[in-house]
């Protein structure tokens, strides 16, 4: 296992493919913090933004090595 991903013959980085999808996620969410106003809390936005797709990140590769191991 390399660890990397075969789309139609050419090899991604999982970390790539992962960081996308944290990407997409973390699209509706900051919609939903903005809407109900939690960005007035929040001293810098653009680095809570970065930290919210991180911690998505990493919970998406908990949850993939999680379904490797079983």
């Amino acid at each position: 296992m390399t660890g990397d991903i075969d789309l139609h013959g050419v090899l991604v980085a999982s970390l790539l493919v992962w960081l996308a999808l944290a990407y997409l996620i973390s699209l509706p969410l900051r919609a939903g913090l903005a809407r109900i106003g939690f960005y007035r809390l929040v001293w810098h936005r653009a680095l809570f933004d970065a930290a919210l797709i991180i911690v998505i990140t990493g919970a998406i590769v908990a949850v993939s090595h999680l379904e490797r191991l079983s």
